[in-house]
């Protein structure tokens, strides 16, 4: 999604002087275009995301809309005490954007994972927390963080185009709509490209689904979701992040307070490194049970028997 993003910024460059783009030394081979368009509005920070995210609030205070760049670990966890204090407190258009969300940084570690990051910022006062799981998501969404002027955090991955027929409701995206649905799959990001793949194998599988992919918190249930919810009662939630104050966690107390029924509710998520070691983003997937197949096997389990 990098390339949609900054082919989205570099449009909104020439569209609003009021932008502001600050990036830790990242963004190479991706950003150059954007520097030339925004000249004097594009700063190098250097690695010091705390003293980054301040600049920004100050930008910001005088009028300004401020994206702070970098990847997903470092603009969450270095600049926590920053992006609460200096911009959601005051309520400032300043937009952290973190590339590699989860797992993507793959075999670099946990270091520069970021399975904490919805827990992490979906808390703080005045905060949107945004996860395309499809490219053609990343334009209108960076478009409406920028109309809404309010403190937002942007996280960034690995998807294709949003399947034909999808359409957003509250803050969810209705992706796929089975014939005959006993389940409904809730997925944060990009894990739901693994979940249209999985489904992509058999049709009678996929006739038994709908899915839903989470795109912006605070969460947003609307009641065409409780009417879904409600003709397929089974209900999984797949997401690359851990299960406190993730997706799972936060649609369950949306689902308790308004009493809807459900007949199950199994939930997959960031397992961490149970073995201890570091591979790629889909061996991270797999061994969390979160890849195609390991979503078919659960998918299978859930089905009521004919």
């Amino acid at each position: 999604m990098r390339k949609e993003f900054a082919a989205t910024m570099e449009q909104l460059a020439t569209e609003d002087d009021s932008i502001v783009f600050i990036t830790g030394d990242l963004g190479y081979a991706a950003l150059e275009g954007l520097q030339g368009k925004l000249g004097k509005r594009f700063i190098n920070a250097g690695v010091a995301e705390q003293n980054m995210v301040g600049v920004a609030a100050g930008f910001a205070h005088k009028g300004y809309k401020v994206f702070c760049y970098s990847i997903a670990p470092f603009i969450v966890y270095r600049c926590l005490e920053q992006f609460r204090n200096d911009v959601c407190f005051h309520n400032l258009p300043v937009f952290l954007v973190g590339n590699g969300g989860g797992y993507g940084y793959g075999i670099m570690g946990s270091s520069h994972h970021t399975l904490e990051d919805i827990a992490c910022l979906s808390g703080l006062q005045n905060a949107n927390i945004w996860v395309p799981a499809f490219a053609d998501e990343v334009d209108p969404v960076i478009r409406q963080m920028v109309s809404e002027s309010r403190p937002a955090y942007l996280r960034l991955g690995f998807g294709k185009n949003a399947p034909e027929n999808s359409y957003s409701s509250g803050s969810f995206k209705v992706i796929h709509k089975g014939d005959s649905p006993e389940i409904t799959i809730f997925a944060l990001g990009p894990i739901a490209n693994n979940v249209i793949s999985a489904l992509a194998q058999s049709n009678e599988l996929a006739a038994k689904v709908n899915v839903i992919s989470a795109l912006h918190f605070p969460l947003e249930l609307t009641n065409e979701i409780v009417e879904l919810i409600e003709k397929a009662p089974a209900i999984l939630v797949a997401e690359e992040h851990v299960s406190t104050g993730g997706l799972a966690q936060q649609l369950s107390v949306q689902l308790l307070e308004r009493g809807v029924k459900m007949s199950s509710f199994k939930s997959l998520k960031a397992e961490g490194y149970p073995n201890r070691l570091y591979g790629s983003q889909a061996y991270h997937q797999k061994l969390s049970e979160l890849d195609p197949a390991s979503l078919t096997a659960h998918i299978h389990q859930l089905i009521i028997p004919a």
